[in-house]
């Protein structure tokens, strides 16, 4: 069993494993993008798009990103033609995007790449490992978003830099 400060064997290789998996995704998720010249974030947006409930600002909080870099992606999708965009009917502040025909062709040609690597990754898999391999995953993502959650809500101590005064020593100042 695994003590407090020495993790066991099997858990580090375990850890080891995930990181490997989740670098994999990371590498398939850059090839699908680039199968249909996009970069990572412009395909993001563009399923977001594509599921007609786009907001940008929205989408740039549930990606921890600036609004920003949303709208820099935003117009470079515009000046590659795969989406449109219009005044939202009944609020003038609001944009409604859509994907144009070049748009829709990217998203089919990720949906062709991902469907052939799903074919020749998992479909060799018997069910019963695969279920048990996506119980244990939800297991585990929830309990590491729980602890995000956590350690998100903790007070957060703020790092003194190199040679900086401690409190004590600012109030004898």
């Amino acid at each position: 069993m695994a003590t407090k400060d020495k993790p066991s064997s099997s858990l580090r290789e375990a850890v080891a494993a995930l990181q490997r998996l989740a670098d994999a995704f990371a590498q398939r998720r850059a090839q699908l993008a680039r199968s249909a010249g996009l970069s990572e974030a412009q395909w993001r947006v563009l399923e977001q798009i594509a599921a007609e409930d786009f907001m940008p600002s929205l989408f740039a909080r549930r990606r921890a990103r600036s609004p920003a870099a949303v709208s820099k992606v935003i117009r470079q999708l515009l000046d590659l033609g795969l989406i449109g965009v219009e005044i939202a009917q009944g609020d003038a502040r609001q944009r409604h995007y859509s994907l144009t025909a070049a748009g829709r062709a990217a998203m089919e040609t990720v949906r062709k790449e991902r469907e052939r690597a799903l074919a020749r990754i998992w479909l060799d898999f018997e069910p019963e490992p695969l279920a048990r391999f996506a119980e244990f995953a939800a297991e585990l993502a929830d309990r590491m978003e729980a602890h995000a959650r956590e350690e998100a809500a903790k007070p957060k101590k703020t790092a003194r830099r190199r040679g900086e005064p401690t409190t004590k020593t600012r109030r004898e100042i």
